[in-house]
């Protein structure tokens, strides 16, 4: 009986023992890591796009004159061309900016934009025009319309951007005089860059 009590005696010392140590420290919740929104933008891009029938669905007035640096008088005017299977054309618009009294060809900036059969067909027309304009004694350059390759011709009373992308062709012009030799060029291509961008990515 002594011995029986003697072995609970020292188990009740192990267990206040035991009982004595400090617990482990609480673990901390984990915070967790919150990223910022990432916005992916979309810049504006080229395409061999449906042609609009509404001149304001390819540039703007409120572009051009952004793009031009001025605002011209007059008022924009909009001729839509029927298809001429004989040379391939399907589709046609020009859109002339600044006409006054009506009069079409009193249009100092025309925007015009032509669809094809295909894009061979597309390039054979820009490249006879460019032709045509050589012959009839225009200086002939290349410039960078976008990621895209056009030709600047300049004439005694015109300068003329030309150039095409798949069945699409696209020509921006300018009377001489409407913007500095050395800025029109530029002016152009930034026309005929915006009458290939759809509107709604501009």
């Amino acid at each position: 009986m002594g011995a029986r009590m003697v072995v609970l005696a020292l188990l009740a010392v192990v267990c206040s023992a035991c009982s004595s140590e400090p617990p482990p420290p609480p673990v901390a919740p984990a915070i967790p890591t919150i990223l910022p929104a990432t916005t992916v933008t979309r810049a504006p891009q080229m395409v061999d796009r449906d042609l609009p029938d509404d001149c304001e669905l390819i540039v703007p007035v409120d572009v051009l004159h952004a793009r031009l640096g001025r605002e011209l008088p007059g008022e924009l005017k909009q001729v839509i061309g029927i298809p001429e299977p004989s040379i391939g054309r399907t589709a046609k618009i020009d859109c002339y900016y600044g006409v006054e009294r009506q009069v079409l060809l009193t249009a100092p900036v025309v925007v015009g934009l032509a669809k094809y059969t295909d894009e061979a067909t597309a390039a054979n027309r820009v490249a006879e025009s460019v032709d045509a304009e050589r012959r009839e004694g225009a200086s002939v350059s290349q410039v960078d319309v976008g990621r895209q390759k056009a030709s600047l011709v300049v004439t005694k009373d015109e300068r003329l951007l030309v150039g095409s992308l798949g069945k699409t062709t696209f020509v921006s012009r300018a009377k001489a005089g409407v913007a500095p030799d050395e800025a029109v060029g530029a002016f152009l291509a930034a026309v005929a860059q915006q009458s290939m961008t759809p509107v709604e990515d501009a």
